[in-house]
């Protein structure tokens, strides 16, 4: 389901505010955003005003979410120089999910990546010093299979990376095994869910919590002939539907949030703004089911 700018499903608005995110977080703990905030095309879509700049896109981000998850350290090191930029750019309360570098995941080099290790540490600092880390995320490639080796270095990157929050995604379902879910809870280390179509070897969509202190939704979308295309926008490209978006929000209420004390949960279906639009809707079906 692709959706445009006028057939109604966008529901950003001058006039709306952050309060409804606000009150999740602050009642339910729950960080809802986007992964990624600045996309030109977002203008189009009605989500950033016409003519807004690059370096503009966070404050009027902020408007909307209390969190938004951090693509671009994935292709490149954090400095910690640009973190004390944004942070001052962002209420207090305003968490940042922060992807590990694609040096530690995708292009491991066995005589480097501790070094990484150490250079991201420094990187993402002012995040950790200031309280608006909400977890590092371990995002591991669709060939990163479960073997013994690549579980050594698994288990290896997790101890140097010990005392921040971590959230690890697998892409392979070799990994949806009760042993893997087992270490990752031993360790307080968030497993995450992931939703993406249901494909061979692909992860699997599941709702296990293996730390009390975080839970951890990506929301891909479902675009099944897209998602091997090779070209982002394809892959990434679909709307999800107010049914789907109410069985997720009675999952976080009934399976996730009783088990954890955070949850964070971002949306990566970035085409046209589509993200925004229906990290918005899930704010507002989560928001009705709410105690008062």
């Amino acid at each position: 389901m692709t959706p445009t700018k006028n057939n109604e499903l966008f529901r950003f608005s001058e006039t709306r505010d952050r309060s409804d995110a606000l009150s999740l977080a602050e009642a339910e703990a729950l960080f809802i955003g986007t992964s990624g905030y600045s996309y030109g095309e977002w203008i189009d879509a009605g989500f950033y005003p016409q003519g807004s700049p690059s370096s503009g896109m966070l404050q009027c981000y902020t408007r909307f979410f209390c969190a938004t998850e951090l693509n671009y350290t994935w292709y490149q090191m954090p400095k910690a120089s640009a973190f004390e930029r944004m942070c001052r750019k962002v209420p207090e309360y305003f968490k940042f999910a922060v992807k590990l570098t694609r040096t530690m995941t995708h292009e491991i080099k066995p005589d480097q990546w501790r070094e990484e290790v150490r250079l991201y540490r420094i990187g993402i600092d002012p995040l950790v010093r200031s309280g608006q880390l909400l977890c590092v995320l371990i995002q591991l490639p669709p060939y990163f299979t479960r073997s013994v080796t690549r579980r050594n270095y698994l288990a290896a990157l997790l101890d140097e990376l010990a005392g921040l929050p971590l959230a690890v995604e697998f892409r392979h379902v070799s990994w949806a095994n009760e042993r893997v879910f087992s270490e990752l809870a031993r360790r307080n280390v968030t497993l995450v869910s992931v939703d993406e179509p249901d494909l061979p070897d692909l992860f699997p969509r599941l709702d296990h919590v293996t730390s009390p202190d975080l839970f951890y939704i990506r929301f891909h979308g479902r675009n099944a002939d897209g998602w091997r295309s090779g070209n982002m926008q394809q892959q990434f490209d679909y709307h999800y539907s107010d049914t789907q978006l109410k069985k997720w929000a009675d999952t976080i209420t009934d399976r996730l949030l009783p088990h954890a004390r955070t949850g964070g949960i971002f949306f990566n279906n970035h085409v046209r703004g589509q993200s925004p639009d229906n990290a918005l809707r899930l704010i507002d079906l989560l928001t009705r089911t709410s105690p008062a």
